[in-house]
């Protein structure tokens, strides 16, 4: 990450020094600006997110004490089995994992990364060589770096700060492109581990899954584009609805304190708005160096012209730092789509295709670092390339449903 970051400020450099030597006196004032006015930028998406990251950190610390993680997890238990044959049924690798994809699915990421690390611990211990990955080990791997999200609040609450008309008019479209995403990583893996995905229970869930897109992607395609967009407006808002009842159910039926597990919750959204507050600096200060010095626009011009010499539609090509950055460093993905967001507009095509993308996968260099760091492995066999093939696959869905959506 380090050598990304200084080769974003010392490339931006270069690009102005040459500018300035072609003639432009004004690029080095330029460049400069625009490092304070990503500066700038980061604090006031930080702390404009303080109330709507706190509200759902509340929401969501009624989740994990009423235990309905768990029972998420017991549901998801099956599928992992099929998935990951090495791992006993029942054991404390198996709990770790299911409890682990839950939270992933519910959003609960402070909960799912330490759910991860004890469960990728527990899956060390059975590990025959330890330096390097076993089969089990990949496909945790690949599954958490292209896991389905069915509540995606951060991209959400980056929409909402920012001002869009309908936050969650992107949620059927992100549901699509993070669906292609696992299917690919999965199908890939199993390939290369022989495991049968042929098996009636991985059909009949695969199947339904699909079933269900494949539908409200034929309505979007048949109805008008504005009520496309309305359609996948409904169901995030439908089911954000959905889960936050569900939230308070399950704590009132877990006698929980709804009121002071919230407050609890809450205290932790303020303190993670706040720590975003470097990160955002430090990402959005670099990428606005690319872009001032000229040289993003450079790379997304030669790319733009290649694309209309094949006779393709261009428009995508405003949201693409978000995919170049996607599988190196979330901060990175996170600050281009808010790059994306405040020069194009955030309900523009490239605007929404950028949350799109943001939510479509996980960042794959930055998981198999920390989950296999964490135990010693250092022979990552095929992970990175799995995990790599589940990114590109959920990066071009995310254009393709962007454009049925709202091109």
């Amino acid at each position: 990450m380090h050598r990304l970051f200084t080769g974003f400020f010392l490339i931006g450099i270069a690009g102005a020094i040459l500018q300035l030597l072609l003639g432009d006196t004004g690029a080095p004032a330029r460049v400069v600006g625009a490092l304070w006015e990503a500066a700038d930028l980061a604090v006031q998406v930080s702390l404009g997110l303080i109330g709507v990251l706190a509200l759902w950190s509340g929401l969501f610390r009624l989740a994990e004490q009423s235990r309905l993680a768990d029972r998420l997890a017991a549901l998801v238990q099956p599928v992992l089995h099929r998935l990951m044959p090495s791992v006993p049924e029942g054991s404390q690798a198996g709990a770790g994992i299911s409890m682990n994809m839950a939270a992933n699915m519910l959003g609960l990421d402070n909960a799912a990364t330490p759910l991860g690390l004890k469960a990728m611990s527990s899956l060390q211990e059975s590990n025959p060589r330890p330096r390097t990955a076993s089969d089990a080990q990949i496909m945790f791997l690949v599954l958490n770096t292209s896991a389905v999200t069915l509540v995606p609040v951060t991209v959400l609450l980056y929409r909402t700060q920012q001002g869009a008309a309908d936050p969650a008019d992107i949620y059927l479209p992100m549901l699509m492109a993070t669906t292609a995403s696992t299917f690919v990583g999965v199908a890939l893996t199993a390939r290369l581990q022989g495991i049968r995905l042929r098996d009636p229970i991985l059909l009949a869930v695969a199947g339904g899954w699909l079933a269900l897109l494949g539908l409200l992607g034929l309505a979007v395609w048949w109805v008008p584009a504005d009520a496309s967009a309305r359609l996948s407006s409904l169901l995030g808002n439908g089911l954000l609805l959905a889960v936050i009842g569900a939230f308070f159910v399950a704590a009132w039926r877990a006698r929980v304190d709804s009121y002071d597990a919230f407050i609890e919750g809450a205290k932790e959204g303020f303190t993670l708005a706040v720590r975003l507050i470097p990160y955002l600096v430090a990402m959005l200060a670099a990428i606005a160096m690319l872009r001032a010095s000229g040289v993003l626009e450079a790379v997304l011009s030669a790319i733009r012209h290649t694309a209309l010499w094949l006779g393709w539609d261009t428009r995508f090509v405003d949201a693409l730092p978000v995919a170049l950055l996607k599988p190196l460093s979330g901060s990175g993905a996170r600050a281009a789509m808010l790059d994306v967001m405040h020069t194009q507009g955030v309900d523009s095509l490239a605007g929404r295709m950028a949350a799109v993308m943001q939510g479509s996968t996980e960042t794959t260099f930055y998981v198999l670092a920390v989950y296999f760091g964490s135990v010693g492995v250092r022979n990552f066999r095929y992970a990175l390339w799995c995990g790599l093939a589940a990114d590109a696959a959920g990066l071009v869905t995310a254009i393709l449903v962007s454009y049925l959506f709202f091109g």
